[in-house]
């Protein structure tokens, strides 16, 4: 075919011959998309009915916190809570622009905060106006609280700074800790959820060490009692349970595993022997890669060392080394 009849024949458009039929007609497409609707409304329908058995440990309805919302949340708290680090940006070091970036990053973490624990408070509260105007007033009360305990929880992160700092020869600087450690970020998380919710704030703390844990794989329960220079190395793996107690200047290392000795059934009506599940550590041990340790009535006394992959169920002596090669 030479160039000149293939031109002419390529020329003509898809579709422009007379004998080929039309699309579907406004009416028929109309008709689809509302037979689509009914269809997905039904399977929305089966869908909400299965398991049902789910709603029955659900509060009142109601939203809880965005993921957008959390992390929001948490890059303003840390922006606060170590701002030498510039996380959100901001232009400079010296002192009187640093004050006025706080400043300026408290006034929006106050409207995000009140909001995320109206809304962790909320889906407890009955219906109606009146109630929701008290959740409003407790959540207030709540976020001033926490903005005023801001001071203290970072004095008690800058020990957990220095913990790392002197616990980790690999350390250039606190500012690569502060930049770079997952387990620094972790803590701080953990920091201010626990006092949230020794406030009596509901849900939000959760969400907040689950944020947490989703980015570094560390997973600490906000009910956990922490002591002061606490310090994790690498932290990949690392579980604390929620009734863990945990003294000071303790370091644990990735894969580390404080929990429970055995899970009690919800469905069981006698009092539980104990309300404490998880392990106490106390101060200066050191737990080493991949040890698991186990039940509420489990103490790791002070000073302690318990090496790598070890299974502990028992208490171990202060000052004992255990499961470490001599």
């Amino acid at each position: 075919m030479s160039p000149k009849s293939f031109r002419a024949t390529s020329a003509a458009p898809s579709g422009a011959t007379s004998g080929t039929p039309s699309g579907p007609s406004s009416g028929a497409r109309a008709s689809a998309a509302a037979s689509k609707a009914t269809r997905y409304d039904a399977l929305a329908a089966r869908v909400l009915s299965a398991a049902g058995g789910m709603t029955k440990g659900l509060a009142s309805e109601g939203p809880l916190p965005s993921r957008r919302d959390i992390l929001v949340l948490v890059e303003e708290l840390l922006e606060v809570l170590f701002p030498e680090s510039h996380r959100l940006g901001s232009a400079s070091a010296s002192e009187g622009h640093l004050r006025d970036h706080v400043a300026n990053t408290i006034a929006a973490l106050e409207d995000h905060l009140e909001r995320a624990i109206f809304l962790g408070l909320h889906r407890t509260c009955a219906k109606g106006a009146r109630v929701d105007d008290k959740c409003a007033r407790r959540a207030r009360a709540l976020t001033a609280r926490l903005l005023e305990a801001l001071p203290d929880i970072r004095a008690r992160l800058g020990k957990d700074v220095l913990a790392a700092y002197d616990s980790d020869p690999a350390a250039t600087g606190i500012d690569e800790i502060v930049a770079c450690y997952p387990g620094l970020y972790a803590i701080a998380v953990y920091r201010v959820a626990h006092h949230l919710l020794g406030l009596g704030a509901e849900v939000l703390p959760r969400m907040l060490t689950e944020h947490a844990h989703s980015r570094t794989g560390i997973d600490i329960h906000p009910g956990a009692t922490i002591g002061e220079s606490f310090f994790i190395d690498h932290g990949t793996g690392i579980v604390v349970g929620e009734t863990s107690t945990i003294g000071d200047r303790v370091r644990i290392y990735q894969g580390v595993t404080l929990g429970a000795l055995s899970i009690r059934d919800r469905g069981r009506t006698d009092a539980p022997a104990s309300k404490k599940r998880h392990p106490t550590i106390e101060s200066d041990a050191i737990i080493y890669a991949n040890a698991t340790i186990l039940g509420g009535n489990t103490v790791i006394g002070q000073g302690a060392v318990v090496g790598g992959n070890a299974w502990i169920t028992y208490s171990v002596p202060p000052r004992t080394r255990v499961g470490v090669g001599t």
